[in-house]
C-alpha cells in the first residue's frame, strides 16, 4: 500500500520503520496535512495523520480526489477528522484505541502506536475491517449485518 505520513517527528521514524518492516511504501513528511502539503498524497492509498492535523471536509474532498481511501491517526481521539465528510467520500477511518497498559508517552507506547498504525494498513490492504480501531462515521464495528443462512422463499 502506498502511504503518506504527515507531521512525523524525527524520533518517530524509527518506530514506524520497525513496525512497517518494508510492507508498505510510506513517505514521511514532517509538515502537517494542509492545503500546502496535500500534494504529497498524490497517488497514495492511505494517509497517516496526528492529533494536530486538522482533517477538514475540504481536505477530505481533496484527498478523495487524489485516490486516498483510508486515513489512520496516531491518536485515540478523532475530533480533528471530519468523519461525516469521510463517510460521504467513502474514506475509511481508524485510530489507535486506548490501551490502559500504556500510561505515559514512553518508548513502549510509541512502538505500540506505530504497530497499531501498521496493523490498520495491513487490514485495509487485505480488505478487512480494522476492528476496535475503526472510527468510521458508519460505526461498522458495532453494526454488523447478520443474515440467516436458511432463507425460505415462497
Amino acid at each position: 500500500m502506498k502511504v503518506v505520513a504527515y507531521s512525523i517527528k524525527p524520533f518517530e521514524k524509527e518506530f514506524l520503520a520497525k513496525a512497517n518492516q518494508k510492507r508498505h511504501d510510506i513517505t514521511l513528511i514532517s509538515n502537517p496535512l494542509s492545503l500546502d502539503t496535500i500534494q504529497f498524497a498524490d497517488g497514495k492509498d492511505a494517509v497517516i495523520v496526528f492529533t494536530y492535523d486538522e482533517v477538514s471536509a475540504q481536505l477530505i474532498e481533496l484527498l478523495a480526489g487524489k485516490g486516498v481511501k483510508y486515513i489512520t491517526t496516531w491518536s485515540a481521539g478523532t475530533d480533528h477528522i471530519d468523519k461525516q465528510a469521510a463517510l460521504m467520500y467513502g474514506i475509511k477511518l481508524a485510530n489507535v484505541p486506548i490501551n490502559t497498559q500504556f500510561t505515559h508517552q514512553n518508548i513502549a507506547y510509541l512502538q505500540h502506536v506505530a504497530e497499531q498504525t501498521i496493523k490498520n494498513l495491513d487490514a485495509w490492504q487485505q480488505n478487512k475491517c480494522v476492528g476496535q480501531a475503526c472510527v468510521c462515521a458508519k460505526n461498522c464495528k458495532a453494526t454488523e449485518v447478520h443474515t440467516p443462512l436458511n432463507v425460505i422463499k415462497n
